[in-house]
């Protein structure tokens, strides 16, 4: 798939990947937090959260204060840093954050919170490079330290563990990922109680790791975890639950329980009725999802419960539709989302000249005005996917080892296609690298050409769109590539005999 810098990314991730940012630069001092300290969230590493005054960590080391000037070069390399990561410099970030490990422990010692901090910013850094093996060594030094100098259950453990969980699970490793999200959980109830808020994000990240395995029982399981802490903490405010269910609903979506994603928008749907009215714009959204969840075939249910599934959708695309074009106070561009969702739902079904009318009345309304112009272009300048189903990140049958960190190689399925002005891909061509990796390719062949396009489209009417490219990396070892030419050896010795 596509990278991207959200949580589908790292996710994808989870996704992806994403950039780490530092946090706002801070003596350190007694009186302030330290500016070491940062948070790292499972999914994406662009979210920075401030440590408490009172948790600034404190050096664990016994000896005499750091001399005034260390402790100004400190926070003068930590402030270059954080320049870099904003800039995305990763590469020289890495370097800076490993100059400030070194001034950690010069300064406080090689087993103070801030020596931890030091090393847990290395981390992160490095795991937006790329570099997992490397971020798991440092986070679990950190982790490391932090035992040493509080105990196996403080609160300062969560952030390298989540830290060590992201890289775990973008290294191939979703089973230690699951251990180590399921030990942060455990210190965070153990903190602040087994209903916490916090813990939902851990909580998303394990459901991650469940599904990474193939196990969407054990996902939906956590699912229900999270809901039910929502559920608690929201008792009193229907509408702050809201945000809460349409996470709910884009986990189970991935998860592949559509009939239970149906039935979470419909519920953040009659809370926006029952206490905003029938016409609010909030409705928006939870409409528009609504009618996109059926594309999809939970397979799940009974086979007659399957049929007239996809004709469902078109009644909330234009109740979607209909509402942000009354509302007064509807953004522009939500509205112009609302109205071409409709029209890529009748690409979907093949009704051409619906859709069409859809285009052609949304690109003459977006053709006055610089951002009206660059938002048309983002819509039609390219091919956009309706409908794709995801893509296995691993090798099938891969059997990684924990010696396997710093020996995962990365290959590429290769797609050539050309999408045509109905949505539909034609020509379609792949090239596995390395070769031997038919398998997946396959799979990957299969699923491109099952996909429908929001077509290309030129002055207003869709277009072929051909030369399209697209590039799906999976990650595996050198013992799956042996295996896979081994297997293909005896093939072709068993043909020649």
């Amino acid at each position: 798939m596509n990278k991207n810098l959200s949580y589908a990314a790292f996710v994808a991730l989870l996704l992806m990947p994403p950039y780490a940012a530092a946090q706002d630069e801070a003596p350190i001092a007694d009186e302030a937090e330290s500016p070491l300290d940062q948070t790292v969230p499972v999914a994406e590493l662009d979210q920075v959260v401030p440590v408490a005054e009172e948790e600034a960590p404190q050096s664990s080391d016994a000896g005499a204060e750091p001399a005034l000037a260390d402790e100004e070069q400190l926070l003068q390399e930590f402030s270059r840093y954080r320049k870099l990561i904003s800039n995305g410099t990763l590469d020289e970030a890495d370097i800076a954050a490993k100059r400030i490990v070194e001034m950690a422990i010069r300064v406080y010692g090689p087993r103070s919170r801030e020596t931890a901090s030091a090393l847990n910013n290395l981390g992160i850094v490095q795991h937006s490079n790329g570099q997992y093996g490397a971020a798991i060594q440092n986070f679990t030094s950190a982790i490391e330290i932090i035992e040493f100098a509080e105990d196996r259950l403080n609160n300062a453990l969560i952030n390298p563990l989540k830290g060590l969980g992201a890289a775990q699970l973008n290294s191939g490793r979703p089973d230690q990922a699951q251990q180590t999200f399921t030990r942060a959980a455990h210190i965070t109830h153990v903190n602040d109680g087994p209903h916490n808020l916090g813990q939902v994000e851990i909580l998303e990240s394990i459901a991650e790791a469940h599904i990474r395995m193939g196990d969407t029982k054990g996902a939906r399981d956590i699912l229900d975890r999270i809901h039910i802490v929502n559920v608690k903490y929201y008792e009193k405010d229907p509408l702050g639950l809201l945000p809460s269910l349409m996470s709910r609903a884009s986990w189970q979506h991935r998860a592949g329980y559509y009939a239970e994603e149906r039935a979470t928008y419909r519920r953040a749907i009659r809370i926006i009725e029952a206490t905003e009215g029938k016409n609010d714009p909030m409705l928006v959204e939870p409409l528009r999802r609504l009618g996109e969840s059926f594309y999809f075939v939970d397979l799940n249910m009974a086979s007659p419960q399957q049929q007239g599934l996809i004709s469902s959708g078109e009644m909330y695309f234009k109740r979607a539709a209909r509402i942000a074009e009354k509302s007064e106070d509807m953004d522009w561009q939500e509205s112009t989302t609302s109205r071409i969702a409709l029209g890529d739902y009748y690409t979907f079904i093949e009704a051409q000249n619906r859709s069409r009318s859809i285009y052609r009345e949304t690109w003459e309304y977006l053709s006055t005005g610089e951002d009206r112009i660059a938002y048309r272009s983002a819509l039609f300048s390219d091919p956009v996917a309706i409908r794709e189903e995801p893509l296995p990140l691993v090798s099938e049958g891969s059997a990684i080892r924990e010696a396997d960190f710093d020996e995962m190689l990365t290959g590429k399925i290769i797609v050539n296609y050309s999408v045509s002005p109905r949505g539909r891909v034609k020509d379609i061509r792949t090239e596995a690298i390395p070769a031997e990796f038919t398998s997946l390719q396959r799979m990957v062949h299969r699923e491109v050409r099952r996909r429908v396009f929001r077509p290309r489209v030129v002055d207003g009417a869709p277009v072929l769109a051909e030369n399209m490219l697209f590039e799906h990396e999976f990650s595996y070892t050198q013992a799956d590539l042996d295996e896979l030419k081994a297997a293909a050896s005896k093939a072709e010795n068993g043909k020649k005999n």
